[in-house]
């Protein structure tokens, strides 16, 4: 048995010397993130992990992007499983629409009338959502020109990125360096809307299954799968469900505000997903509860700090 050992801060000390002083004391929420930032490593380390990243909540709109870009530039990051919001706002902030810090108490009649709506203390622009139906509109029309009137999610995100010019968007990075996009509930957002306004004028279909089958093969194929896990929801479960035939993914870390005592997925312990499977019985997890626009940015550079430290050794 380890005894629990007091923290210690410094003048300038580094976010990965912060992070090992949470794991020299081991125990609480400085124990889970330095548990996870080991994990997180490893798999960022190791050339046999693929890895998944699942995102629902604000996490766009919310300051992640060019973190989650980062990780997709340097290939730690293989997959990418989405809520449709966070792939709206990517789009819109590639079309030059950023959110407006605001407020919690705002009014949000008087947000309305302006074209503003709120996110949180997020505010954002009307205007952006109506250019990002005529996106979409222009990329299925030139998808219908070329004779594709049918594809699954992935590809038509595929497409979008590359249409777009802003190199920040993840959209676009992930079409340059090949990371499949996977948004589950993509119809649950404002492009859903939009895909559904334009097969009012011209028949086009969105095949899932199309999906699910690169989903399977990406898992089947791969040797160990690491998953990290922002905010729960729908995407958590698309890639934890479709690990079921494998036995469960290998290691995972997920960060939620959720509570498990509802009985919801987002809240749940990953260690609850044992039972159905979904996660290796030996596997490494790690549960961080905590605001992921606080925690993520904290242990993506914490573990960048290792993984540049060990370059230098070598």
């Amino acid at each position: 048995m380890r005894r629990v050992e007091q923290m210690r801060v410094r003048p300038r000390m580094t976010v990965g010397r912060l992070v090992s002083e949470m794991g020299n004391c081991g125990v609480l929420g400085a124990g889970r993130i330095a548990n996870a930032v080991s994990i997180m490593t490893e798999m960022f380390r190791e050339p046999d992990y693929t890895v998944f990243l699942t995102m629902a909540g604000p996490m766009i709109p919310g300051g992640l992007r060019r973190i989650v870009g980062t990780l997709l530039e340097e290939e730690y990051v293989n997959v990418v499983v989405s809520s449709g919001a966070n792939i709206v706002h990517d789009v819109i902030e590639g079309l030059g629409y950023k959110g407006v810090r605001g407020s919690f108490w705002a009014d949000d009649a008087a947000l309305r009338k302006k074209g503003f709506g709120r996110a949180g203390d997020i505010y954002f622009e009307q205007k952006g959502f109506e250019a990002l139906e005529k996106e979409v509109h222009r990329i299925l029309s030139h998808l219908s020109e070329r004779g594709v009137n049918r594809v699954g999610v992935c590809e038509l995100l595929r497409e979008i990125g590359r249409g777009l010019e802003d190199e920040e968007s993840i959209l676009k990075r992930a079409s340059e360096h090949g990371v499949p996009v996977f948004s589950p509930g993509l119809l649950d957002s404002m492009m859903g809307l939009h895909l559904w306004t334009y097969n009012q004028l011209k028949k086009f279909e969105i095949d899932p299954v199309v999906d699910l089958n690169q989903l399977s093969n990406i898992i089947f194929d791969a040797e160990r799968v690491g998953v990290i896990i922002l905010g729960g929801g729908l995407p958590k479960h698309h890639i934890l469900g479709a690990s079921i035939l494998r036995e469960g993914v290998d290691a995972a870390v997920q960060v939620t505000l959720d509570r498990p005592e509802g009985g919801s997925f987002s809240g749940a312990p990953l260690e609850e997903s044992i039972s159905w499977k979904k996660v290796k019985t030996r596997g490494e997890l790690a549960t961080v509860v905590g605001d992921a626009t606080i925690v993520f940015p904290i242990m993506v550079a914490a573990v960048l700090e290792e993984l540049e430290g060990e370059r230098i050794v070598h």
